[in-house]
C-alpha cells in the first residue's frame, strides 16, 4: 500500500489515519507475539499479567485494593469450591447475577479456570425475564451476589424445580436450599489448579444478554477470539500501562467486562471500580484515585455536564474518555467544560466482531473508514419503509453511496464468526444476510443505520426494529407491550420510543386501547411497572387510542407514532405523562409539555 503524492497532499487526515494504522499494526503484532507464547485467551492474558506484575494494583474498590496476584489467588479459591462442592467442570454453563464488586471478577475467573461458560445476567431484570435467561442459555448453576439474593424470592421455587444449583457470595443465606460460598472460599487453598483445561480459541467463552426484536433478552454467544480482541480497545484509544482506569458501568455489559476490565488486563493497568455511577461523586473520585482514563456511555456524559460546577472538575488528570453513544451537543459542552480530554467515541456489538473508533478530534462521528483502514464491512442501501436491503435483478445487494444512510453489515468468516444466540436458532438466522455481494457469501446484519460522509467519517443514524435505547440500555418494545398488556383495563398496547430534546436515545411511549367500559388506572399501571420492569423500560408517555394501526400483515405500525411524538398540539388524542412524584400517569397538558421540552422537568 503506497499512497501517491497527490493523495498525501490533498487528504487532510492522511497523517492521522496513518498514525492510527501504524498503532493498529503494532497492537496486532503484540497480540500475535503473545499468542505465539501460548497466551491466547482472555484468561491467559490475565494469568500472564498475574505472573509478570503480581504486586501491581489491579482492582481498587471502596477502599479495598486487590493486586493481580490477589485476584489470581482468590479466583483459585472460588474454582476449588465450585469443583469440590458443586462438581462444576469444563463445558458447564453458570449464570452470574452480581453487582459491580471485586468478587464478580474473582468468581468469573474462577469459573473460567474450570472451563465453565459464564452467563452474565442484568441485575435489573425481573423474575419472568430471569427464568427465560436460564432456559435460553442452558445454565444449571447460578451465582448471586449477597446484595441481590433478596431479588430471587419469586423465582427460587422455579429454579429448584428445574434443579438449578444456587450459590450466594456470603457466609449465610435466609433462603433454604441456597449454597453459601464465602465460608467455604476462606477455607480453600489459593494455590493454582494443577489441571486447568485449555480453551479452544474458536469456542464459546461467555453469554451476554442483549435486547432484541423477540422482546425478551437474547443470550449472545461471545467466543474466546472476540473476547481477546476486545482487550485491545483501550490501548487503541490511547490508554497506557501506567493509567488508572475508572469503570462505573455495570460489569454484566460487554463494555465494562470485556473492553474495560479486559483493556486493563491487556495493558497491565489499574481499574478503579465503582459499584454504580454517581454524577455528584464522579470528579471527586477522579481526583481521589488519580484517574487518567474513564469509560462512558452517552448518558453518563450528559449527567456530568448537567451537574453543578465543582472544584474537582478542573483539578483532575483525566486524559482519555472512551465509550459510545455520546451525542454531538453533549460532546461539545463536555469538551468546553472539562478541559483537554481526548474523547474516543466508538461503536461495537456484543454478537459480532465489528467496530469503529473515532481516533480524531472531530466531534460527532463514531469512527472512520480512512485510507489505511478501509472497512471490511459495508453499508447497504435499504428500503426506507421496511429497512430490508435493496437487491438488484441479479439478487445482489447495493452499496450505499457516501452521504447516504445505509444498513451496516459485516462479513461472517472463520476469523470473524457469529456464534448466534443460545436457544434461539430462528433469531440467529434472522441476523444473517446471504448472497450479499456474491453467491455464497454471508454477512451479519447489525440492524443499525450508518452514514459515511465524503470525508470518510462514519456516523450512527438509527437502530432498526423494535429496540430503542434509553438511559444507556436497550429497550425491547415487545417485552414492554406484553407486560402492559397483562393489565385488565388495557386491550391493545403498542410501545415505541420518541425523541425528547436534551436526551440521548428515545424515551418510552405507549399507544394503548382501553377495554370497553374501562378507565385508565395510572397508579395501578405505575405499580405494575415497578414490579415487572426495570425503570429504563418504563413508558414516560401514554397515548389513548380507539384502535391500533396495523399493516396488511397485521404488524403494528410504529413509524407514524414515532414521528408524531408526544406533543399535545400535534396529537388530538388524550396524552398522559408519568409523574414519579405522584406515582401516577397525569394528563399531559401544553404547559407540562413545555416544561419537559425546556428541561424544567427532567426525565
Amino acid at each position: 500500500m503506497v499512497p501517491d503524492l497527490y493523495y498525501m497532499m490533498n487528504y487532510p487526515l492522511f497523517w492521522v489515519d496513518l498514525m492510527y494504522y501504524l498503532n493498529l499494526r503494532k497492537v496486532g503484532k503484540a497480540l500475535k507475539s503473545r499468542m505465539q507464547r501460548g497466551v491466547t485467551t482472555y484468561l491467559d492474558n490475565f494469568l500472564y499479567q498475574a505472573k509478570k506484575i503480581p504486586d501491581k494494583a489491579f482492582i481498587v474498590f471502596e477502599g479495598q485494593t486487590l493486586t493481580y496476584q490477589d485476584v489470581d489467588k482468590r479466583s483459585n479459591q472460588f474454582a476449588k469450591v465450585f469443583r469440590t462442592e458443586g462438581g462444576l467442570k469444563k463445558g458447564d454453563i453458570v449464570a452470574l447475577l452480581m453487582s459491580n464488586e471485586p468478587d464478580f471478577i474473582c468468581v468469573w475467573f474462577g469459573l473460567s479456570k474450570l472451563g465453565c461458560e459464564v452467563a452474565f445476567l442484568n441485575f435489573n431484570i425481573k423474575s419472568k425475564s430471569l427464568q427465560f435467561c436460564f432456559e435460553s442459555c442452558g445454565a444449571k448453576s447460578l451465582v448471586v451476589g449477597a446484595d441481590l439474593v433478596s431479588s430471587l424470592g419469586e423465582v427460587l421455587p422455579s429454579l429448584k424445580e428445574n434443579a438449578i444449583e444456587v450459590w450466594v457470595t456470603d457466609i449465610g443465606c435466609p433462603h433454604e436450599g441456597v449454597n453459601t460460598l464465602l465460608d467455604k472460599v476462606e477455607q480453600a487453598s489459593d494455590m493454582a489448579l494443577p489441571d486447568c483445561p485449555r480453551a479452544d480459541l474458536m469456542s464459546n467463552f461467555l453469554f451476554i444478554f442483549t435486547s432484541g426484536t423477540t422482546g425478551l433478552p437474547k443470550a449472545a454467544r461471545v467466543g474466546h477470539l472476540k473476547a481477546v480482541m476486545c482487550m485491545a480497545f483501550l490501548r487503541l484509544c490511547g490508554a497506557r500501562s501506567d493509567d488508572n482506569i475508572y469503570i462505573t458501568l455495570p460489569l454484566y455489559h460487554m463494555t465494562a467486562s470485556l473492553l474495560g476490565i479486559g483493556g486493563c488486563i491487556q495493558l497491565g493497568a489499574t481499574c478503579i471500580l465503582k459499584n454504580k455511577f454517581s454524577a455528584s461523586q464522579f470528579w471527586k473520585d477522579c481526583v481521589k484515585h488519580n484517574v487518567t482514563v474513564f469509560q462512558y456511555v452517552g448518558e453518563l456524559c450528559r449527567y456530568l455536564v448537567n451537574q453543578p460546577v465543582v472544584p474537582e472538575e478542573s483539578a483532575h488528570k483525566v486524559r482519555v474518555a472512551a465509550g459510545s453513544g455520546l451525542r454531538a451537543d453533549v460532546w461539545r459542552e463536555f469538551a468546553r467544560r472539562f478541559g483537554k480530554i481526548n474523547v474516543r467515541e466508538a461503536y461495537g456489538l456484543t454478537e459480532a466482531s465489528i467496530g469503529f473508533v473515532n481516533y480524531t478530534n472531530e466531534i460527532g462521528p463514531i469512527g472512520r473508514a480512512g485510507y489505511f483502514n478501509k472497512v471490511r464491512h459495508g453499508f447497504l442501501s435499504c428500503d426506507p419503509q421496511t429497512y430490508e436491503p435493496i437487491r438488484t435483478d441479479s439478487g445482489r445487494c447495493v452499496k450505499a453511496n457516501k452521504g447516504e444512510t445505509g444498513l451496516l453489515v459485516a462479513p461472517v468468516s472463520v476469523m470473524n464468526p457469529f456464534l448466534g444466540y443460545a436457544g434461539n436458532t430462528l433469531q440467529s438466522e434472522k441476523k444473517l444476510l446471504r448472497d450479499v455481494f456474491k453467491e455464497g457469501d454471508v454477512y451479519f446484519n447489525t440492524g443499525d443505520l450508518m452514514l459515511q460522509d465524503h470525508r470518510d467519517f462514519v456516523y450512527f443514524r438509527d437502530r432498526i426494529g423494535d429496540t430503542f435505547r434509553w438511559k444507556g440500555e436497550n429497550v425491547a418494545t415487545t417485552e414492554v407491550s406484553e407486560i402492559l398488556g397483562s393489565l385488565e383495563f388495557l386491550q391493545e398496547v403498542n410501545v415505541y420510543g420518541v425523541t425528547v430534546p436534551g436526551y440521548e436515545g428515545r424515551a418510552g411511549m405507549a399507544a394503548v386501547v382501553l377495554k370497553m367500559d374501562q378507565k385508565l388506572d395510572g397508579k395501578k399501571l405505575y405499580n405494575h411497572l415497578v414490579q415487572s420492569l426495570p425503570a429504563y423500560s418504563w413508558p414516560w408517555f401514554l397515548r389513548i387510542q380507539t384502535s391500533i394501526d396495523v399493516t396488511e400483515t397485521f404488524k403494528q405500525q410504529k413509524r407514524k407514532l414515532v414521528q408524531e411524538g408526544f406533543s399535545p398540539e400535534a396529537i388530538q388524542e388524550s396524552l398522559y405523562f408519568l409523574d414519579l412524584s405522584q406515582r401516577d400517569y397525569v394528563p399531559l397538558t401544553l404547559s407540562l409539555y413545555d416544561d419537559i421540552v425546556s428541561g424544567k422537568i427532567r426525565l
